[in-house]
Protein backbone atom coordinates (compact mmCIF):
# COMPACT_ATOMS: atom_id res chain seq x y z
CA UNK A 1 0.00 0.00 0.00
CA UNK A 2 1.50 3.16 -0.92
CA UNK A 3 1.94 5.84 1.59
CA UNK A 4 2.59 10.13 1.43
CA UNK A 5 5.78 10.34 2.54
CA UNK A 6 6.90 13.74 3.55
CA UNK A 7 10.86 14.78 4.03
CA UNK A 8 11.71 17.80 5.62
CA UNK A 9 15.43 18.49 5.13
CA UNK A 10 16.30 20.96 8.08
CA UNK A 11 19.91 21.54 7.39
CA UNK A 12 20.86 25.04 6.77
CA UNK A 13 23.94 23.83 4.26
CA UNK A 14 23.63 22.87 0.57
CA UNK A 15 24.41 19.65 -0.27
CA UNK A 16 24.77 18.89 3.21
CA UNK A 17 25.31 15.28 4.88
CA UNK A 18 21.76 14.98 6.40
CA UNK A 19 20.65 15.76 3.17
CA UNK A 20 22.31 13.04 1.15
CA UNK A 21 20.70 10.84 4.09
CA UNK A 22 16.86 12.68 3.26
CA UNK A 23 17.75 11.66 -0.30
CA UNK A 24 18.72 8.48 -0.03
CA UNK A 25 15.40 7.55 2.31
CA UNK A 26 13.43 9.39 -0.47
CA UNK A 27 15.44 6.59 -2.85
CA UNK A 28 14.07 3.97 -1.26
CA UNK A 29 10.91 5.12 -0.49
CA UNK A 30 10.18 5.67 -3.98
CA UNK A 31 11.29 2.37 -4.81
CA UNK A 32 9.20 1.03 -2.78
CA UNK A 33 6.14 2.35 -4.56
CA UNK A 34 5.35 5.59 -2.06
CA UNK A 35 4.83 8.78 -3.13
CA UNK A 36 7.86 11.34 -1.69
CA UNK A 37 7.77 14.92 -1.37
CA UNK A 38 10.93 16.36 0.15
CA UNK A 39 11.29 19.79 1.42
CA UNK A 40 14.42 21.72 2.29
CA UNK A 41 14.70 24.37 4.48
CA UNK A 42 17.21 26.34 2.97
CA UNK A 43 15.50 30.00 2.42
CA UNK A 44 12.26 29.45 4.05
CA UNK A 45 11.14 31.94 5.94
CA UNK A 46 10.18 30.45 9.40
CA UNK A 47 9.31 32.82 12.45
CA UNK A 48 9.26 31.65 15.84
CA UNK A 49 6.25 30.31 17.95
CA UNK A 50 4.99 33.47 19.50
CA UNK A 51 2.96 30.98 22.32
CA UNK A 52 0.04 32.40 21.68
CA UNK A 53 -2.08 29.48 21.19
CA UNK A 54 -4.60 31.15 18.97
CA UNK A 55 -4.06 27.78 16.84
CA UNK A 56 -5.68 25.29 19.23
CA UNK A 57 -9.10 27.57 18.29
CA UNK A 58 -8.64 28.49 15.17
CA UNK A 59 -6.29 25.71 13.44
CA UNK A 60 -4.00 28.03 12.07
CA UNK A 61 -0.88 29.97 13.26
CA UNK A 62 -1.00 33.88 13.26
CA UNK A 63 2.11 33.94 11.44
CA UNK A 64 1.64 33.42 7.70
CA UNK A 65 4.97 32.30 6.42
CA UNK A 66 6.63 28.93 5.06
CA UNK A 67 6.65 27.02 8.18
CA UNK A 68 2.35 27.87 8.47
CA UNK A 69 2.09 27.09 4.36
CA UNK A 70 4.25 23.51 5.67
CA UNK A 71 2.21 22.36 8.43
CA UNK A 72 -1.02 23.22 6.73
CA UNK A 73 -0.14 21.89 3.49
CA UNK A 74 2.08 18.62 3.70
CA UNK A 75 2.39 17.82 7.17
CA UNK A 76 -0.91 17.75 8.03
CA UNK A 77 -1.45 15.41 5.08
CA UNK A 78 1.34 13.11 5.04
CA UNK A 79 1.28 9.27 6.08
CA UNK A 80 4.95 9.45 7.22
CA UNK A 81 7.01 12.54 8.65
CA UNK A 82 10.66 12.47 8.18
CA UNK A 83 13.46 14.85 9.95
CA UNK A 84 16.82 15.29 8.20
CA UNK A 85 19.07 17.43 10.71
CA UNK A 86 22.72 18.12 11.35
CA UNK A 87 23.49 17.67 14.77
CA UNK A 88 24.58 20.60 16.45
CA UNK A 89 25.89 20.65 20.03
CA UNK A 90 24.33 17.27 20.64
CA UNK A 91 21.04 18.24 19.74
CA UNK A 92 18.49 18.92 16.53
CA UNK A 93 18.81 21.92 14.29
CA UNK A 94 17.58 24.87 15.52
CA UNK A 95 15.74 25.00 11.58
CA UNK A 96 14.19 22.08 12.89
CA UNK A 97 13.25 22.53 16.50
CA UNK A 98 11.44 25.54 15.26
CA UNK A 99 9.42 23.93 12.58
CA UNK A 100 8.36 21.22 15.31
CA UNK A 101 7.35 24.40 17.45
CA UNK A 102 5.20 25.95 14.60
CA UNK A 103 3.75 22.65 13.96
CA UNK A 104 1.41 23.64 17.12
CA UNK A 105 -1.93 23.88 14.88
CA UNK A 106 -1.50 19.93 14.08
CA UNK A 107 -2.34 19.35 17.57
CA UNK A 108 -5.88 18.45 17.67
CA UNK A 109 -6.14 18.35 13.82
CA UNK A 110 -7.11 15.42 11.98
CA UNK A 111 -3.23 14.61 11.41
CA UNK A 112 -2.52 11.48 8.94
CA UNK A 113 0.88 10.87 9.89
CA UNK A 114 1.57 7.68 12.00
CA UNK A 115 5.15 6.90 11.28
CA UNK A 116 8.04 10.02 11.86
CA UNK A 117 11.74 8.94 11.38
CA UNK A 118 15.17 11.38 12.22
CA UNK A 119 18.06 11.21 10.12
CA UNK A 120 20.74 13.06 11.59
CA UNK A 121 24.34 13.45 10.87
CA UNK A 122 27.03 14.97 12.88
CA UNK A 123 30.93 15.46 13.24
CA UNK A 124 31.19 12.63 16.02
CA UNK A 125 31.20 9.18 15.91
CA UNK A 126 29.85 7.90 18.98
CA UNK A 127 27.46 5.58 20.16
CA UNK A 128 25.17 8.09 21.85
CA UNK A 129 25.84 11.37 19.48
CA UNK A 130 22.30 11.31 18.29
CA UNK A 131 20.65 10.27 21.36
CA UNK A 132 19.44 13.89 22.86
CA UNK A 133 18.29 14.85 19.08
CA UNK A 134 16.01 11.74 19.21
CA UNK A 135 14.88 12.69 22.50
CA UNK A 136 13.72 16.08 21.38
CA UNK A 137 11.75 14.30 18.52
CA UNK A 138 10.54 11.71 21.05
CA UNK A 139 8.88 14.67 22.90
CA UNK A 140 7.19 16.28 20.00
CA UNK A 141 5.91 12.73 18.68
CA UNK A 142 4.19 11.75 22.05
CA UNK A 143 1.83 15.08 21.93
CA UNK A 144 0.47 13.29 18.59
CA UNK A 145 -1.18 9.73 20.16
CA UNK A 146 -1.66 8.46 16.79
CA UNK A 147 1.96 8.97 15.87
CA UNK A 148 5.08 6.68 16.73
CA UNK A 149 8.85 7.38 16.11
CA UNK A 150 9.18 4.34 13.69
CA UNK A 151 12.85 4.57 13.44
CA UNK A 152 16.28 6.94 13.61
CA UNK A 153 19.35 6.89 10.57
CA UNK A 154 22.98 8.33 12.48
CA UNK A 155 25.79 8.98 10.24
CA UNK A 156 28.69 10.04 12.27
CA UNK A 157 32.47 11.15 11.33
CA UNK A 158 30.99 13.45 8.52
CA UNK A 159 31.80 16.94 8.82
CA UNK A 160 32.29 19.10 5.39
CA UNK A 161 29.68 18.80 3.22
CA UNK A 162 29.10 15.05 0.89
CA UNK A 163 31.81 13.63 3.45
CA UNK A 164 28.90 11.12 4.09
CA UNK A 165 29.68 9.44 0.70
CA UNK A 166 30.31 6.13 1.15
CA UNK A 167 29.19 6.46 4.39
CA UNK A 168 26.73 2.81 5.88
CA UNK A 169 24.04 5.49 7.00
CA UNK A 170 23.07 6.07 3.34
CA UNK A 171 22.26 2.51 2.93
CA UNK A 172 20.90 2.16 6.35
CA UNK A 173 18.41 5.42 5.20
CA UNK A 174 18.01 3.84 1.52
CA UNK A 175 17.02 0.93 3.31
CA UNK A 176 14.36 2.53 5.86
CA UNK A 177 12.93 3.76 2.91
CA UNK A 178 11.89 1.21 0.95
CA UNK A 179 11.02 -0.80 4.25
CA UNK A 180 8.15 1.90 5.38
Amino acid sequence: MSKRVLILSTSPRRNSNSDALAEAFAAGAREAGHTVEKISLIGKQIGFCQGCLACQTTGRCVIHDDADRIVQQQMLHAEVLVFATPIYYYEMSGQMKTLLDRSNPLYGADYAFREVYLLATAAEDGEDVWRRAASGLEGWVACFERARLAGVVFGGGVTEAGAIRGNAALDRAFEAGRNL
